[in-house]
């Protein structure tokens, strides 16, 4: 049987069949070493000469959902649930300023479970679903893991969530009500991942962890379809992306890469990966031959990584399509979050805001997309800092009054 996709190693170039199910590339990934980011991660690739020879466009694609460009067969494997299609807002001003440039916001907390995760976790859960497969494992740090729990209980399979034990008690309590088995690990994401790898290996679990599952940079891409298609086909000049693994900025870049494949856009965007000063170290490391970690600090709880899983995906990505990178304080970020909040009515958690306080720090010069990319319903703690609860009144207009004026 003809196979609709392969797999290519982003370190060797080798390429693998998907005649069955694959993480990291088996010879890249023999000498990984616990402090460095994995070696041997997988690009998923698509007949692209074949389609183009079928003068295939866009709108066809997007009338078959991307089946073309996706390792699944059916649209009805994905959740019944909404994912993706998620509002393009247009940013007129901020604090009273015009803003001259078309700046635009992608706002994914719409998603299903509230976050830009949801596109990853239901493309997944499609595969597993056509190949048989009932369970499915990952580690997070909050919302990757809300979103699996989420989508698999609309699909009626089994989630198993390694979160570090300091995680988010909001994200933590969405886990719990889609009813998957939350566990908590004494320790760093990234020991939850390790965990969560050698349960994969030993206990036969498919695995949903980002950087690992090359399947979840083909579920992220999908917004780069959606931009595409929201702005009529213009490109923006810069698209800026709140990083942590590098997995969010790869799947931009995927999406875009496919386009250019298949000559429907003959560039690709600057995209700017934003990361906060306490948790930088894909950014840090990208104009360096030997890679170096400081253990991260950060508010911005979803992007707080120490090693990077994407991080030699997303630096080829950056590379190769003359990408930039960019670090804001926490301060900045809680700042751009408020900002933001009562400038668009669009609440968005620390890392979410992330990319927005890039954009801010900036400048905003040029056509702009920002990615938001989870609610701020899911980490109020955060946010703390820059708000203050007003202290009762006295229920009468003229305690009323004094409070207004």
């Amino acid at each position: 049987m003809e196979q609709k996709f392969q797999y290519q190693c982003v370190d060797c170039g080798k390429t693998y069949d998907s005649s069955e199910v694959r993480y990291l590339c088996p010879e890249c990934s023999a000498a990984n070493q616990k402090d460095k980011p994995p070696r041997g991660v997988l690009k998923v690739l698509y007949d692209y000469d074949g389609l183009k020879q079928q003068k295939i466009t866009f709108s066809q694609l997007k009338s078959t959902g991307f089946l073309d460009l996706m390792p699944i067969n059916e649209v009805s494997s994905l959740p019944q649930l909404r994912i993706g299609s998620t509002p393009l807002i247009t940013l007129r001003s901020i604090e009273g300023k015009s803003i001259k440039a078309p700046v635009f916001i992608k706002d994914d907390s719409l998603n299903a479970t509230y976050s830009f995760k949801d596109r990853a976790s239901a493309l997944v859960s499609a595969f597993a679903k056509e190949q048989g497969i009932d369970t499915i494992i990952t580690a997070s740090t909050g919302n990757a893991g809300s979103s699996l729990a989420g989508i698999c209980a609309a699909q009626h399979q089994k989630a198993l969530i390694l979160v570090p034990e300091k995680a988010p008690l909001a994200k933590l309590t969405q886990i719990l009500m889609y009813g998957a088995t939350l566990i908590p690990v004494k320790g760093t994401y990234d020991d939850a991942f390790d965990l969560s790898v050698a349960a994969t290996d030993n206990l036969g679990w498919y695995n949903r962890n980002t950087a690992y599952n090359p399947l979840t940079i083909e579920g992220k891409k999908t917004v780069s379809f959606e931009l595409f298609d929201q702005l009529n086909g213009q490109l923006p000049d810069k698209i800026f992306v709140p990083v942590g693994d590098g997995v969010i900025i790869s799947g931009v870049y995927k999406g875009f890469e496919d386009l250019l494949k298949l000559d429907m856009i003959d560039r690709i965007p600057i995209i700017v990966a934003v990361q906060s000063e306490g948790s930088a170290n894909l950014v840090n490391n990208v104009d360096k031959d030997e890679f170096s970690f400081v253990p991260s600090r950060t508010v911005a709880d979803s992007i707080s990584v120490d090693i990077p899983r994407n991080f030699y995906m997303a630096k080829q990505f950056l590379n190769k399509y003359n990408g930039e990178v960019l670090t804001v304080s926490d301060d900045e970020i809680l700042s751009a979050s408020a900002v933001l909040s009562r400038n668009t009515g669009l609440f968005a958690e620390p890392a979410a805001a992330t990319a927005f306080a890039g954009w801010l720090k900036s400048g905003g010069v040029g056509s702009s997309v920002i990615l938001s990319t989870g609610s701020g319903l899911k980490d109020l703690q955060a946010v703390q800092k820059v708000i203050s609860m007003p202290e009762a009144i006295i229920p009468d207009l003229e305690s009323l009054k004094s409070r207004m004026l």
